[in-house]
């Protein structure tokens, strides 16, 4: 019966521990906010004379900076630019969408997937709605950015890492051979 008691003891207790872990865990949206945004269209008032057949390309790039105390500033940079079948630029959108953010208590895999996945996720609605009003502002037809899946892009650049540290250990291998 002792060694029951022992067993039970121990399962909580550890479960204790870990409901505590947990407890200590915090992810807090401090502020969102826009940091830098960019329209220009190089190319009116002629392009509106123009048949609108855009060709649409968008870049995004994320940007994490430690600001002490678990507290962090993560910056989304979202690029639209749209020319004509032409090749002239019609606009160009640049918009540095960020947030501050208290991550406390996740293990460092999990603190690297909420600031490169999970925060830019947060960002990128407002992101998207200052492009839109811009574009509309510019006198362009409605633009919608279609929503992102961040956490395919986290997966697909932890794969791209893998895979260039994998070639990497072979190109070391051979070198050392």
């Amino acid at each position: 019966m002792t060694d029951s008691n022992t067993t039970s003891n121990t399962n909580n207790q550890e479960e204790a521990v870990s409901s505590a872990a947990e407890a200590e865990q915090q992810f807090i949206i401090e502020r969102i906010y826009v940091k830098d945004i960019s329209f220009e269209a190089p190319n009116s008032p002629a392009i509106f004379t123009k048949e609108w057949e855009p060709d649409t390309s968008l870049n995004l790039n994320t940007k994490v900076t430690p600001l002490g105390d678990d507290h962090y500033e993560v910056e989304l940079e979202v690029t639209v630019t749209v020319k004509d079948k032409e090749g002239k630029t019609s606009f160009l959108v640049e918009v540095k969408q960020a947030g501050a953010f208290l991550v406390k208590g996740y293990p460092q895999e999990q603190l690297n997937h909420l600031l490169a996945s999970y925060c830019p996720s947060q960002l990128f609605p407002y992101a998207r709605e200052v492009i839109a009003n811009l574009v509309s502002k510019g006198s362009f037809p409605e633009m919608h950015l279609s929503p992102i899946n961040f956490d395919a892009l986290y997966a697909q650049r932890l794969e791209e890492e893998a895979q260039a540290q994998q070639a990497a250990g072979a190109t070391n291998g051979a070198a050392k051979a």
